[in-house]
């Protein structure tokens, strides 16, 4: 064999252990995606290892931009469910009872009889009766809470949106903030709900018309509409975002709404006092009902806007016939800047529960609450209307 074929043998194989180097790194590591070059397209052969731009560092790709977030799916419309609030008839014995005895409305009778009784109750009716039928502007919204639960706020609740029902013309609403096992629908004589103020706060639409809102509600045989705020069932809760929701849509459909509010300190309660035109706080006439509502009273003119006590009634509510408490003196204790204390005296026929008949309320007790219903709308329209009631 020549020198020169030997050489020629070794280059040979040289290049034969290259090319298979190159088939078994190929095999062990994925192959990448040649980057395009503005140049044309190389051919296949060699890859030259100094030619120009080969080693010029490369610009990082961009990032990709990041997914838009899903949009949060709608909260589904609540579906209404009718539920039935009956009085099982085995806790009623006999029939309910009237506000006054029969002795007390046999002395009342004598009375206008032998004096000059009946003229001022016919001027004092008057009155009321002109009082309680001034024209609104706007809608008023009143509100009513207590210190605690039993102290009467749903019965008071009851009475004034009956009262107010009754003299005026416009719409009247009575709407229930108090979702937990609430009773102003039983007080009213509803046997079945179907729709809650936290289902309406979903519902109200801008466009809707009175007849289409009054389809959610509850028509009372005695004129007025009933908002329930609980379905008779353990669980369901108003959120203060769907109370401020449904108020403020329901403002424009009535001329009154009276709201039986959840008890002090709650969220709920103080927001609400502090939105509405008037406020009515009820409270036991007890030596402890004073000296909470007392407190109360004292929080209220320490909030420097709104102003509350001009447009607060206190109602005293008695649970027994017999009482201890100077009324006088507990009236005084709670006039603070103005504050009005109405006394709603004993009724058995309120006492005893279930539904209230105003055919059954003792004297007393209608002439209170005319008064109470008088006073209240009078400080409701008192009061400078807000931005938000414009």
């Amino acid at each position: 064999m020549s020198q020169d074929d030997w050489q020629g043998d070794v280059l040979r194989n040289l290049r034969d252990l290259t090319n298979d180097l190159g088939k078994l790194n190929n095999l062990g590591t994925p192959q990448e995606t040649p980057l395009p070059t503005d140049g044309p397209a190389q051919a296949n052969g060699p890859a030259q290892a100094d030619g120009p731009g080969r080693n010029a560092p490369q610009e990082p790709a961009a990032p990709p931009a990041p997914a838009p977030a899903p949009a949060p799916a709608p909260r589904p419309l609540p579906t209404p469910v009718t539920m039935e609030l009956p009085l099982p008839p085995e806790l009623v014995k006999g029939k309910q009872l009237a506000g006054d005895s029969a002795a007390r409305r046999t002395s009342r009778s004598l009375r206008r009889l032998v004096g000059s009784s009946a003229t001022r109750e016919v001027e004092e009716a008057t009155r009321t009766a002109q009082a309680l039928q001034q024209p609104l502007t706007t809608g008023r919204q009143i509100v009513v809470t207590s210190i605690r639960g039993g102290a009467g706020k749903t019965t008071v609740t009851a009475l004034l949106g009956r009262t107010y029902a009754h003299y005026r013309q416009d719409p009247v609403l009575m709407l229930e903030a108090d979702a937990s096992l609430g009773t102003l629908p039983s007080r009213l004589g509803v046997t079945k709900v179907r729709w809650t103020t936290s289902d309406l706060a979903r519902i109200l639409d801008p466009s809707m018309q009175l007849t289409d809102v009054v389809g959610y509600l509850v028509q009372l045989p005695e004129r007025g509409w009933l908002l329930p705020g609980s379905q008779g069932r353990v669980g369901n809760r108003l959120e203060l975002a769907e109370y401020r929701s449904a108020m403020v849509a329901l403002r424009r459909y009535f001329g009154i709404t009276v709201v039986d509010c959840d008890s002090l300190p709650s969220e709920l309660s103080r927001t609400a006092l502090s939105a509405a035109q008037a406020r009515v706080l009820v409270t036991p006439a007890t030596t402890e009902g004073i000296t909470s509502t007392r407190a109360v009273l004292e929080w209220m003119a320490s909030v420097p806007r709104p102003r509350m006590l001009p447009g607060t009634v206190v109602v005293l509510t008695s649970a027994s016939p017999h009482t201890t408490l100077d009324v006088a003196a507990a009236s005084e204790h709670l006039q603070l800047e103005g504050v009005k204390v109405v006394t709603l005296p004993y009724d058995r026929h309120l006492a005893g529960g279930g539904p209230i008949r105003t055919d059954l309320l003792g004297q007393g007790t209608r002439e209170a609450v005319t008064e109470l219903a008088a006073e209240v709308l009078t400080r409701a329209m008192s009061r400078r209307p807000s931005s938000s009631d414009r």
